[in-house]
């Protein structure tokens, strides 16, 4: 089951393959729409122990942090339902 949640963006961790696909030019887009519009998708995590794990949503994420916001609205998965979730976008 899915929880909408606000997560601190500074305590989401992002797995280093994860971060090998991010795009500047994508997160400054999307840091301009939030702006204009706010943010229209949750980004979605995982608790591991007590860390949360990025699962879905690297540039919205990123776009948060470089607009400096404390908080960012997401959806947190339960470990494999919210893997099973990303796998069915891809």
């Amino acid at each position: 089951m899915l929880k909408s949640k606000a997560f601190p963006v500074e305590k989401i961790y992002v797995p280093t393959k994860r971060r090998q696909t991010l795009d500047v030019e994508k997160v400054r887009q999307i840091a301009e729409s939030m702006l204009q519009k706010g943010q229209d998708t949750p980004i979605m995590v995982r608790e591991d122990g007590e860390r949360l794990v990025l699962v879905e949503g690297l540039h919205r994420l990123e776009a948060c942090r470089s607009l400096r916001r404390a908080n960012g609205p997401g959806l947190l998965g339960a470990g494999p339902e919210a893997l099973t979730r990303r796998a069915a976008r891809i």
